[in-house]
């Protein structure tokens, strides 16, 4: 083990976890020297104000480095302020006998201080609650919590990448705007220019009124009279310099007629046509939304590149304050060209295993401590998901499991029929109570599945799979895609969905045809099931959500 500090790569400080997460805790580190920088968790001074204990935190790591600061290096009352920033050079020490810590810093030089205003700062010693938290979105990144989330978001987001470019997987990236609605679902927000088009119309109408019919004809005159003036140069037998400039008048009045005529046409508002909103005249010339997933345009490079998968932002313009939905969430959606619902599944449960088991290399520190403030359980759940084979059973399977589970007693506030759609407490049910560990439910009821989900050979089940998880529920929903142009064009009649934004989407069933399959991960869900947290929003740095977009 070195012997020396490891400063960061690009700048003077050494990291606190690069002394603290040491397996020796930084005791080995004793005597050498260490520029740190962080923010203050708790402070407070000492031996009659002679020097203050300082507990910094960097956002490297859940831990704290305790620094020590006399009074000679700095004004103590305002450094033991929670939320002070500091930049300080020091010696690393051994701290006195049966100190929790095995290593602190005393401060030689205080390089830097970003004060605080103590009556003003929102954030205090105590502990907040989360939904407090969610007011002061952009400080709340600096309580323990929401540092541990992040550090996690970033884990499982190189976890991802790691498992499918390990597994031969290619990266593409899909559009955030779409003219096809992926679910047909039709909650998804709108983009558009013809509103703002409208207000700077309205504003420019108010201030630069359109001309007036008489304005036209005032106009016209001029043009008549600039006509006259070069028919009388042409008799005259003018000079081609005079006859040239009269005409060059002629066509500056004409010019000025037509530009008059344009603007006495336009009308305030949305522009329309036939009683309908004229999307012709919208910036993209069509109706255009933020996608719902980009598995659709997906499906077009797995039928070339055969293996690929995206990660990024999906939005859901669904208006729901419950704990578990977001306007704004991310996605990781993996699309196999040659390959079956059971290989679905098989990948699902690898890349949720692979993560489970990429948290408890990578991330114990963060694991423990959701563990010991926020779910107990965390840690026996990640560390059972990432050992144990999921179970799989068919939709039809898991029906009967619930439908057994109310004759034996159980009250479910949703109704147990096959048909239904599973809700959350059916799906919590059957793998916290029934399985205690993730399950994979397939072959779903097609009324309740998207169109391109594949048509099973008994007319009334699609090649669909769900992975449910304890604390979450639905953790990833996939399906086998149709390849079969003919069904997916009933299909789509028989839900009603228009055939000609999905024109290029068939061409993919007409040229070059091949079973393929696919699943999307909500990566937030995902982070609520490693951490315990109740409330998605939690879970994502910046949350959107009906009624609220801060920042």
């Amino acid at each position: 083990m070195t012997t020396s500090v490891e400063r960061a790569q690009y700048s003077d400080r050494v990291p606190i976890r690069s002394i603290i997460l040491r397996p020796d805790g930084g005791s080995g580190l004793a005597g050498q020297q260490a520029r740190v920088g962080g923010w203050v968790k708790t402070g407070r001074k000492a031996d009659k104000d002679a020097f203050a204990f300082l507990e910094l935190n960097d956002g490297s790591c859940a831990s704290n480095l305790q620094v020590i600061v006399e009074a000679d290096k700095g004004d103590l009352g305002q450094l033991v302020l929670t939320g002070t920033c500091l930049l300080v050079d020091g010696v690393l020490k051994l701290p006195p006998d049966g100190k929790k810590q095995k290593v602190e810093l005393q401060v030689q030089k205080v390089i830097h201080v970003g004060v605080v205003d103590a009556s003003k700062y929102p954030l205090p010693k105590t502990r907040l609650p989360l939904e407090l938290l969610r007011d002061y979105v952009h400080l709340r990144a600096r309580t323990n919590t929401m540092g541990a989330v992040a550090r996690i978001r970033d884990e499982l987001s190189y976890a991802t990448k790691r498992f499918f470019h390990e597994h031969g997987f290619r990266y593409v990236n899909t559009p955030n705007i779409t003219t096809s609605d992926c679910e047909g679902a039709g909650e998804m927000f709108q983009v558009t220019t013809l509103i703002s088009e409208a207000e700077k119309l309205e504003k420019n109408l108010i201030k630069n009124p359109p001309p007036s019919e008489v304005d036209i004809e005032s106009a016209n005159l001029i043009i008549k009279q600039r006509g006259n003036d070069v028919a009388q140069l042409k008799s005259a037998k003018a000079s081609k310099q005079e006859i040239g400039a009269a005409v060059a008048e002629l066509q500056k009045a004409k010019e000025n007629v037509l530009k008059m005529e344009e603007r006495s046409k336009l009308q305030p508002g949305i522009p329309q046509k036939d009683g309908k909103i004229d999307y012709s005249q919208d910036f993209f010339a069509r109706q255009a939304f933020l996608t719902v997933s980009g598995q659709l345009q997906l499906e077009s490079y797995a039928c070339a590149l055969s293996t690929v998968y995206t990660f990024g932002p999906t939005f859901r313009a669904e208006k729901s304050h419950t704990s578990r939905h977001l306007a704004e969430f991310w996605m990781v959606e993996p699309e196999m060209a040659f390959a079956e619902l059971e290989h679905d599944m098989d990948c699902a449960e690898d890349y949720v295993k692979f993560m489970c088991q990429w948290l408890l290399d990578h991330c114990m520190e963060d694991m423990e401590f959701f563990a010991d403030k926020i779910d107990k359980s965390c840690l026996d759940r990640i560390t059972m998901s990432a050992k144990t084979p999921f179970a799989r059973i068919t939709y039809t399977e898991a029906v009967e499991l619930l439908t057994e589970a109310v004759k034996n007693g159980k009250k479910f506030e949703n109704h147990v029929e096959w048909g239904i759609d599973l809700a959350s407490e059916h799906e919590r049910y059957l793998t916290e109570i029934k399985f205690q560990k993730p399950i994979i439910v397939y072959n779903y009821p097609k009324e309740i599945k998207a169109f391109y989900m594949r048509l099973n050979d008994d007319s009334k089940t699609v090649a669909a799979m769900d992975v449910l998880v304890p604390k979450v529920g639905e953790l990833i929903g996939g399906s086998q895609r149709d390849e079969r142009n003919d069904v997916y064009y009933c299909r789509m009649k028989e839900m009603g969905l228009p055939i000609e934004p999905y024109e290029w989407y068939l061409d993919l069933r007409r040229y070059g045809t091949v079973k393929h399959c696919g699943f999307g991960l909500g990566f937030e869900r995902m982070v609520q099931f490693a951490t315990g947290l109740d409330n998605i929003k939690d879970c994502m740095p910046f949350p959107r959500s009906a009624g609220r977009a801060d920042l």
